[in-house]
């Protein structure tokens, strides 16, 4: 089994509503990272290509540059977790990954050491 992983970052703010109070808003450098797996190289010797990767996750993000996450229609009125953001970048990706390879994990992290996975 392979498994490749693409990285970006972007800037937004959130707020996070924990037990019925809201966190006053604050900002993070978010880091994602993607990855994918197959058990099988293509004829290139790739499972998929890091090019065609980075630029369809780059795309999936684009909404939350420099964005407010509680406002970002992306996440569908949802409480802005690093939880739901991986959710969200998965559910856009996973569609997005060409057979046989497929998505294997998103990971978000919010803050330094403050990291949340999505396993689809």
């Amino acid at each position: 089994m392979f498994e490749v992983s693409v990285a970006t970052s972007f800037h937004a703010i959130h707020a996070v509503t924990i037990a019925g109070v809201e966190e006053t808003p604050h900002d993070h450098d978010w880091k994602v990272v993607a990855s994918v797996q197959g058990d099988k190289l293509d004829g290139d010797g790739l499972v998929v290509d890091f090019l065609d990767l980075q630029r369809c996750l780059e795309e999936i993000i684009a909404p939350f540059l420099h964005a407010d996450l509680n406002q970002c229609p992306e996440m569908d009125g949802q409480n802005p977790t690093a939880e739901h953001v991986a959710l969200y970048i998965a559910t856009q990706l996973q569609d997005k990954v060409k057979a046989p390879a497929t998505l294997s994990s998103v990971r978000v992290t919010e803050a330094p050491n403050c990291i949340a996975t999505y396993l689809p």
